[in-house]
């Protein structure tokens, strides 16, 4: 990097710096800490809306819908966020990476003229793949979408839609040709949540929280015109769904892991017991959090580097979210391991936070929520083996 361009990112992280210090909520923990639904969704489209009109909400957007940071400019705002202990968009999420990224690789211009800008004015999404039958192979999904006049008609049901009852509109998958080989009878439709005969219902999950949902689909009718790409293409649009998933979204969540989750484990590591001693003082803890260590500062250089390559490899995406959700699991596996019983006394974590929060058994069991979206860990490992590594195909029944 010349030095031009060093101090031209060394002004923008003061930049970033300076909003953050003026901007970040500091009580947001506090007051996000047993909040409401309403309070959630208040406090998230507020801070949206904040990140936005300093023009830090959509960093990885096309200049021209107001995006256009490099890479490195994104690793820098991301850092100052996570180091900051911003709270994270929790709300928009499928909105700015998954929805964002399918409209700009394959939506229409009248889809992209009409949903961008709503997105960018707090218009939320939420994703219908998984099924109950199919969970992560959606070659197996048996929502119908049967064709009528300038319509679709839609019946079947989706599972773990995260955040589907706060949600406008819907990236819905459905077979529209049941005759056709699995992976070549689906099609990819934008739903419209308040339409007749969408019934969402939330999943209490072991957290304690609602965030994910069952979405029930009774005679649905979606207008041809909200279809992307033509009938039947639905799984080759998926893959740029799932792609957003698996690599921009993780440029984020890499940065948090190592500003905001490492950090907090060196202190927990540093507090004394109720005897003097100090998880420190264990050298087997010492090495851990080493190890661990190397181990963040390896996601967030590969996390850089797959994100910033001009032409990704098939399994790039994959490798890095497979690295972080496992990596996941063992940090919030040992912080549960070092809080010990107060730790699992402590049940509760601010709304708007993410995987690692630091109430560490709510975290750990939080993270093997992404072993799961986006693909299995085994799936991650079968995209790696097959196209990243060239080995043979796993033999299947139908494609």
């Amino acid at each position: 990097m010349s030095i031009s361009k060093d101090l031209e990112l060394d002004n923008f992280r003061t930049q970033v710096r300076e909003w953050c210090r003026a901007h970040v909520p500091v009580d947001w923990r506090t007051t996000q800490t047993g909040a409401s639904d309403a309070a959630f969704v208040q406090f998230q489209k507020g801070w949206f809306a904040e990140l936005h009109t300093a023009g830090f909400a959509v960093p990885h957007w096309p200049v021209e819908w107001g995006g256009g940071m490099s890479v490195a400019q994104q690793v820098v705002l991301y850092q100052e966020l996570a180091a900051h202990d911003a709270p994270r968009l929790v709300l928009p999420f499928v909105s700015i990476h998954h929805a964002a990224s399918t409209l700009l690789a394959a939506g229409s211009e009248e889809q992209r003229n009409r949903h961008l800008p709503a997105i960018l004015e707090g218009e939320i999404w939420c994703q219908g793949f998984s099924e109950p039958g199919a969970g992560s192979d959606m070659a197996a999904l048996s929502t119908t979408a049967r064709k009528d006049g300038d319509n679709y008609v839609v019946n079947g049901q989706k599972l773990w839609a995260s955040g589907a009852m706060h949600a406008d509109w819907c990236l819905l998958l459905a077979r529209t040709d049941p005759e056709a080989p699995q992976r070549r009878g689906i099609s990819y439709f934008l739903m419209d949540m308040r339409s007749p005969g969408v019934d969402v219902r939330p999943i209490r999950q072991a957290t304690g929280e609602s965030h994910f949902c069952e979405i029930f689909l009774n005679d649905v009718v979606i207008p041809t015109s909200a279809m992307v790409g033509k009938e039947n293409e639905g799984w080759r649009i998926a893959q740029e769904t799932l792609g957003a998933e698996r690599g921009m979204t993780m440029l984020e969540l890499a940065e948090r892991l190592g500003h905001g989750g490492f950090p907090w484990l060196v202190e927990l590591c540093a507090e004394r017991r109720v005897d003097g001693t100090r998880p420190l003082d264990d050298a087997a803890v010492v090495d851990r959090l080493a190890t661990l260590e190397i181990e963040v500062t390896g996601l967030r250089a590969l996390c850089a580097e797959f994100v910033g390559n001009d032409s990704p490899g098939q399994a790039d995406a994959s490798i890095v979210k497979l690295y972080y959700s496992e990596l996941l699991q063992r940090m919030t596996d040992f912080g549960a391991d070092i809080a010990g019983l107060g730790g699992q006394t402590k049940l509760r974590k601010p709304l708007s936070s993410g995987w690692e929060s630091g109430s560490w058994v709510l975290d750990f069991i939080g993270s093997w929520e992404w072993t799961i979206p986006g693909g299995t860990s085994e799936i991650q490992r079968t995209i790696i083996g097959e196209r990243g590594l060239g080995l043979p195909y796993e033999p299947r029944s139908s494609r």
